[in-house]
């Protein structure tokens, strides 16, 4: 009896240790685009390499809330726009194969989060798995990439 309860407790902690529901950190927070991206985004700016990205090769790409702002450079943001950008490995420079991973820029309201600049920010991981939410890092570069045109609303490249 003794050893039946033991079993039963040592089975018990293995479930718990092995348990990947997330409960410990919360619900899995979800990448901000769809798996099909490619299909419902506008490129904005082809594969080129970008040294704000640890040297990866990076293409720009857009909702079609964020078409206008970003290409034209005059309309503000709407709230929920998106900018992905899939990154791709240094010696990828046709951007080819798949993405290494991706970081991607959420347009909040304004005033709603000042430190962020009032967009929400994630890096995923090359199998959807969102590994940062608003990275000190990808803040502060974009802070600093200048007033309009470069700069405008904090994106930093300019489509091409």
């Amino acid at each position: 009896m003794i050893l039946r309860a033991i079993a039963t407790a040592l089975v018990t902690l293995v479930v718990a240790c092995n348990d990947d529901t997330g409960d410990d950190e919360g619900p899995a927070v979800e990448p901000a685009f769809p798996a099909d991206y490619e299909a419902q985004y506008t490129e904005v700016r082809p594969c080129m390499p970008s040294g704000d990205h640890d040297l990866n090769n990076v293409r720009i790409l857009v909702d079609d809330a964020a078409r206008e702002p970003y290409q034209g450079r005059m309309l503000p943001f709407p709230v929920a726009s998106i900018v992905l950008k899939p990154e791709y490995d240094f010696g990828d420079t046709m951007c080819a194969d798949p993405p290494t991973q991706w970081t991607v820029m959420t347009k909040l309201a304004d005033g709603s989060a000042p430190d962020n600049l009032d967009w929400a920010w994630q890096t995923v991981t090359a199998d959807r798995v969102v590994e940062d939410v608003d990275e000190p890092r990808c803040i502060s570069c974009h802070t600093g990439c200048g007033v309009p045109p470069d700069g405008y609303g904090w994106t930093c490249a300019i489509p091409q």
